[in-house]
């Protein structure tokens, strides 16, 4: 690990200044910006420790969790869950676990129970992917870390890699499970920065890989995730997070699957879904879902809606796989909720 200068910020204006002051000029959430924000750490130390980050400056916001940034409320107008939030506080509270079981167990799944109790919402919708190609310093191309550099996973071992919203400059997984039920929820995201504060759907959140794999995320220089906003919704509680790894504990997805659905009687009348473990970023299937809009859940529509959903999948030589999982995937994720008590 190389030196860091460390600061402590009690404010959100203090953070954000301290962040500024470290960046000149600003840079984007990119690997390589000068000055980090340090929350649980869970990937952070991680990379640093790896030498993929390189941050000049950490500046620990831990001591926002005691502030509106640490709370977790939930009333009339949907949930409101703080950035610096514990993944295990949020996924064990009443309020989450009865009316948005989705985003409950995507956060359970999601890690160890010790990352868990450690590491924000916040940072765990930024984390960085775990491409062998990104965290290995040995391999010199990986346009994520060094732009313009190229993508050895393109014709290296891809087996964990993304076959949905992929470039020619990067099929990097995302490695989340809970951006999925944010997606799925139109929930939106609170952020302050160097001009104030802003809030924009979650769904605007990520970038696709595109020509610059290296920009990540769309928030501008020195800004800071305050809160998820999940608004109340009918498919809301008959909502879950199924997820197929190559083992039951502490493994990234292959494939996930992030579905509520509203029914009227045996028919939908809304649907929701997302996908992880197979795209580049948290992905809504927007199409798969207007093909259930009014029909029954049987064999011939839930097919449809997965055919839908990988519809522009670009498989490489060993994730191939991963099509075809991830439409049964969908497929038996759909059939759950279905079948769900309310």
């Amino acid at each position: 690990m190389r030196p860091f200068s460390y600061s402590r910020a009690d404010t959100v204006q203090s953070a954000v200044h301290a962040r500024m002051a470290s960046d000149t000029p600003p840079n984007a959430a990119t690997v390589h910006a000068p000055s980090q924000y340090l929350a649980g750490g869970t990937t952070l130390i991680d990379l640093m420790k790896l030498d993929v980050m390189r941050p000049q400056n950490v500046t620990d916001i831990n001591a926002l969790e005691s502030t509106h940034a640490g709370e977790i409320e939930f009333g009339a107008h949907g949930l409101r869950l703080g950035a610096l939030v514990r993944m295990s506080t949020a996924a064990d509270h009443p309020d989450v676990r009865r009316n948005y079981p989705m985003i409950a167990q995507s956060l359970e799944l999601a890690a160890s129970p010790q990352i868990r109790n450690m590491a924000s919402l916040g940072g765990n919708v930024l984390q960085r992917t775990r491409c062998t190609y990104f965290r290995d310093t040995s391999y010199t191309a990986c346009n994520k870390r060094t732009p313009g550099s190229g993508c050895a996973a393109m014709d290296g071992i891809n087996r964990m890699h993304a076959v949905l919203g992929v470039s020619d400059r990067c099929i990097a997984t995302y490695p989340g499970d809970f951006g999925q039920a944010l997606i799925a929820l139109d929930a939106r995201v609170e952020v302050a920065g160097p001009d104030g504060s802003r809030t924009l759907p979650f769904a605007e959140l990520h970038r696709p890989p595109g020509v610059s794999p290296h920009i990540e995320t769309t928030l501008a220089p020195g800004e800071l995730i305050l809160a998820f906003m999940v608004p109340p919704a009918a498919w809301a509680k008959r909502s879950l997070y199924l997820k197929i790894r190559d083992r039951q504990s502490y493994e990234f997805a292959l494939a996930s699957a992030a579905v509520a659905l509203d029914l009227d009687g045996d028919r939908v009348r809304d649907s929701r879904i997302a996908l992880g473990g197979v795209s580049a970023l948290p992905l809504r299937a927007r199409e798969a879902e207007q093909k259930l809009k009014g029909r029954r859940l049987d064999d011939v529509a839930l097919n449809e809606a997965a055919e839908t959903a990988f519809a522009h999948a670009q498989p490489r030589e060993h994730n191939a796989f991963k099509v075809q999982l991830g439409k049964l995937t969908l497929i038996r994720a759909l059939r759950q909720a279905a079948t769900m008590e309310l």
